[in-house]
């Protein structure tokens, strides 16, 4: 890749968190030549002055897995690659870690990083359409009252399933509550989207990985509960009794930016201590 000229920054969302990292980060930029950019957003966070509309060569991440969601899901269609340093929990989706910050940044605005190309999703629901980088799920509303939800995929219906919910998630998603509820992890670089179930009130409901140009349609079929949709973990829609949603893998593409030798496996055997 060709060296960083201007660096995008996308922060937590707590500032005190991120006070020292924002310094080292500068120190870094000042070392190599790189202009740092802040949105309106990100500069109101921080105290300093916006600056102009200009495309950056990268977006710099400091923080944990979901501060990278808010990143790529900014950056979406704009080109613009996304890498993380973490300072959160996990930071499966991060790049770098805390402690070699200097290092690692310095490395990335010499060039030195590639980018993976990412499926999103789409979800339809109520006349409107919202995109999600991470997963989609439908969620009973009523705390400790199963949702009735009547599933179809290619336009084959597969029942009506008593559960908590359902999480449709992409590659990067599957790592995140998808896993937490036994659902199996697709690889970067798979174009399949997985379908899995919450607390399935049955011994057979398995979790699915479904293919592009594939539909998942979900109805409400609850008799008086209303089911919550989210995108990413924020509430998008709501599906009444007897309403419904439809999801797919959707064109928007994530990019993210890694460091050359980061590969998948590493990333899930560091991260998840599978090696």
């Amino acid at each position: 890749m060709l060296p960083v000229e201007r660096a995008a920054v996308v922060t937590h969302g707590r500032t005190r968190n991120v006070g020292a990292a924002l310094a080292r980060l500068r120190a870094v930029a000042d070392a190599t030549g790189v202009e740092l950019a802040f949105d309106a957003e990100e500069a109101g966070k921080h105290g300093v002055a916006a600056t102009d509309g200009k495309r950056p060569d990268i977006a710099i991440v400091l923080g944990g897995d979901g501060t990278m969601l808010r990143g790529l899901k900014r950056f979406l269609g704009t080109a613009v690659p996304v890498l993380g340093v973490n300072f959160g929990r996990v930071g499966f989706l991060t790049a770098i870690g805390a402690d070699e910050l200097e290092r690692g940044l310095a490395r990335v605005f010499a060039g030195e990083y590639r980018i993976l190309s990412l499926p999103t999703l789409e979800a339809s629901l109520n006349g409107e359409t919202e995109t999600a980088v991470n997963d989609i799920v439908v969620a009973g509303g009523t705390l400790g009252r199963m949702i009735e939800l009547d599933w179809a995929i290619g336009g084959e219906h597969l029942g009506v399933q008593a559960c908590d919910g359902v999480i449709c998630a992409t590659p990067p998603g599957s790592t995140a509550y998808n896993l937490s509820n036994g659902g199996p992890v697709l690889v970067w670089g798979l174009e399949a989207m997985v379908v899995t179930f919450v607390a399935p009130h049955s011994l057979h409901a398995r979790p699915l990985v479904v293919g592009p140009d594939t539909d998942l349609v979900v109805t409400n079929r609850s008799v008086d509960i209303t089911a919550a949709v989210l995108a990413d973990g924020h509430l998008i829609g709501e599906l009444a009794p007897g309403a419904q949603a439809k999801m797919h893998l959707g064109p928007a593409r994530s990019r993210l930016a890694l460091l050359p030798e980061e590969t998948f496996f590493r990333r899930y055997g560091t991260v998840f201590g599978a090696a």
